[in-house]
């Protein structure tokens, strides 16, 4: 534990924290720019092929939040950014008229191939799914879903490119752990939601009973893209 703390400190002075929104040090998101985002205060209910519902904070269309899932995503050593976001999918929660009541569910993040997983140094959709585990006091199972293909990033792809690019990618590692089970399954952004309902139809197939949907943001067609 002091270890932690003390590799803590020399990564702070070494690599200086300072707010994605205006450049004020000491994090990456301060709190005059957070309140700036406008978390939402109500759930429409969404239905998709294998996605019961879907929950997210805010729309992608503000620039700020565009900025830090972007950064969080593609910019190394802002891993810890996963707690901010995070935050807002929680406030989100807490706003909203009927109190959600997830304690039957399991976390399941969508997971990286080995190569991007490799190159980005952590999965950005796990982090955002530990901390949703830790608040929500439910399991994360982060090793059952995996990514057995390679696929082009969706940003670079129309919607119906993005189904065929996404279909076939994933598959069930120790599928006797999730049968029965109702899932929250855990991403940064919901497009069109190729990635989502592929690896919702997996889970199915697998025995997954239920299926629902959280992200920090939406974004229509295009709005993804760096």
């Amino acid at each position: 534990m002091v270890f932690k703390k003390f590799t803590g400190l020399i990564l702070e002075l070494l690599f200086p924290k300072f707010c994605f929104g205006c450049q004020r040090e000491g994090s990456y998101l301060c709190e005059d720019c957070r309140s700036t985002l406008e978390i939402s205060e109500f759930h429409k209910q969404h239905s998709g092929q294998y996605l019961k519902d879907l929950y997210f904070a805010l729309p992608y269309q503000n620039p700020l939040i565009k900025s830090l899932i972007q950064k969080f995503k593609y910019q190394p050593l802002v891993k810890e950014l996963a707690e901010s976001l995070s935050l807002l999918i929680i406030e989100h929660f807490q706003l909203l008229d009927n109190k959600l009541n997830f304690t039957d569910f399991t976390i399941i993040p969508i997971p990286l191939e080995k190569r991007r997983l490799k190159s980005r140094g952590f999965n950005q959709a796990e982090e955002i799914a530990k901390e949703l585990s830790h608040f929500l006091e439910i399991p994360l199972f982060s090793g059952c879903l995996i990514k057995t293909k390679e696929t082009t990033p969706q940003v670079e792809l129309s919607g119906d490119e993005r189904k065929e690019n996404i279909r076939g990618a994933f598959s069930v590692k120790n599928s006797q752990e999730i049968k029965n089970k109702k899932i929250l399954l855990v991403d940064d952004v919901f497009t069109t939601g190729s990635t989502m309902e592929e690896a919702a139809r997996i889970l199915k197939a697998a025995g997954a009973k239920e299926i629902i949907g959280i992200v920090i943001a939406r974004a229509s067609p295009g709005e993804d893209r760096p």
